[in-house]
């Protein structure tokens, strides 16, 4: 259509969203009608179809929006830069899709999680400043956590640098905060019985998850993501392949009877993962409901603050308790320091699973006599 005065005054709104009425006499340029009856110059152009908004119509006029247009589409075709302000949403976008791709899974959802709950949710990327950051930083009470966001936001305006979408990094100048010292929080007996008590008194799946922590010794996310497949009930054992473990090490442990027994259930469905998170039915995802779950799990157990991996700090302490060496601890938790690094670990990774056997064993029955008192 060719856009007049009259053509624009007898736009009707659509149903609902937004239409562009494309001008005939003019590339690129048009007039977006919205369902609320709000009409706008339009202007889209270059090769990545760029689409831009000139004004309002009647506060712009016509032809000053006309003007406007031929002399954006001027610009573009003798060469000349117009600064464009990226948001902050489609740079992050860009940045998990690119760098952060190439970082580990259990990375990645870290980053988006801190940057999610931290950045602003609206704006462009340089509204983002030093002060603003300095704010975000000063609101963050865990330590931890205000480090791991200095760390990942601090690569982040780097990389923004390099591709020269802002000038400086605004978060270069700050200061990281004090360095954490990392917990050594072990659970007592009385605690451990409190936990293990306050999980069995839910049927939330997080409440198995708990008590396999607390039985196993493994990582969270590994537990909570585990599948039917790396299950092998009848000879009592577990296998996680290599691409889910922290160290990228295939791991195989046994299982106690009390494991066994908690997972015969979950085994017996259906399911490819044993702990789906809510509402996954249809794409099956591994469970994600640790925040609202933990603290559901704490009104329960009573105790001074603890975290889920302070259940694999305490497991590995109450096996040494029972005299089981060192190694063979490091083999049940997969963890690759000491004993089993280097050369070593590559030459006697599969050496303990008799030892590993005897001391899953030689827990369950501490465990059942002491903490569950049978």
């Amino acid at each position: 259509m060719r856009i007049t005065d009259i053509a624009i005054k007898a736009l009707t709104p659509p149903p609902t969203g937004a239409k562009i009425h494309h001008d005939d006499t003019l590339s690129g340029f048009g007039v977006r009608v919205t369902s609320t009856g709000v009409k706008a110059f339009v202007l889209t152009f270059g090769v990545s179809r760029e689409r831009i908004t000139i004004g309002r119509y009647p506060i712009i006029s016509l032809q000053e929006a006309r003007a406007e247009a031929r002399r954006l589409l001027a610009e573009q075709t003798l060469g000349k830069t117009r600064p464009r302000h990226a948001t902050l949403l489609e740079t992050l976008e860009t940045y998990y899709r690119t760098h952060a791709a190439q970082l580990r899974p259990g990375t990645q959802r870290e980053i988006k999680r801190l940057f999610t709950r931290f950045l602003p949710k609206r704006g462009n990327l340089d509204d983002v400043t030093l002060p603003a950051l300095t704010k975000i930083l000063d609101g963050i009470t865990s330590p931890s956590e205000a480090e791991h966001f200095h760390r990942a936001a601090k690569t982040f305006f780097k990389w923004c640098v390099e591709r020269g979408l802002i000038p400086a990094s605004p978060i270069e100048r700050l200061r990281a905060p004090s360095h954490w010292k990392s917990r050594e929080r072990i659970l007592t007996d009385e605690e451990l019985r409190a936990v293990w008590t306050a999980a069995g008194h839910s049927t939330e799946p997080l409440s198995t998850i708990v008590r396999l922590l607390v039985l196993t010794g493994q990582r969270r996310g590994e537990i909570g993501g585990l599948r039917k497949a790396w299950l092998d009930l009848e000879a009592g054992t577990c296998a996680f392949p290599a691409e889910t473990t922290k160290n990228k090490r295939r791991h195989t442990f046994p299982l106690g009877s009390l494991s066994q027994f908690l997972l015969a259930t979950y085994a017996a469905l259906n399911n490819d993962i044993l702990f789906q998170a809510r509402g996954s039915d249809n794409i099956p995802k591994p469970y994600n409901g640790w925040s609202k779950g933990k603290a559901a799990l704490d009104k329960k157990a009573n105790i001074a603050p603890w975290t889920l991996h302070d259940l694999r700090r305490t497991y590995a302490t109450n096996l040494q308790k029972l005299g089981v060496k060192l190694e063979v601890i490091e083999a049940l938790l997969n963890h690759v320091s000491g004993t089993r690094a280097g050369i070593v670990g590559v030459y006697q990774r599969h050496r303990y699973e008799a030892e590993m056997r005897e001391a899953v064993t030689l827990f369950d029955a501490w465990f059942s006599r002491v903490i569950v008192g049978k």
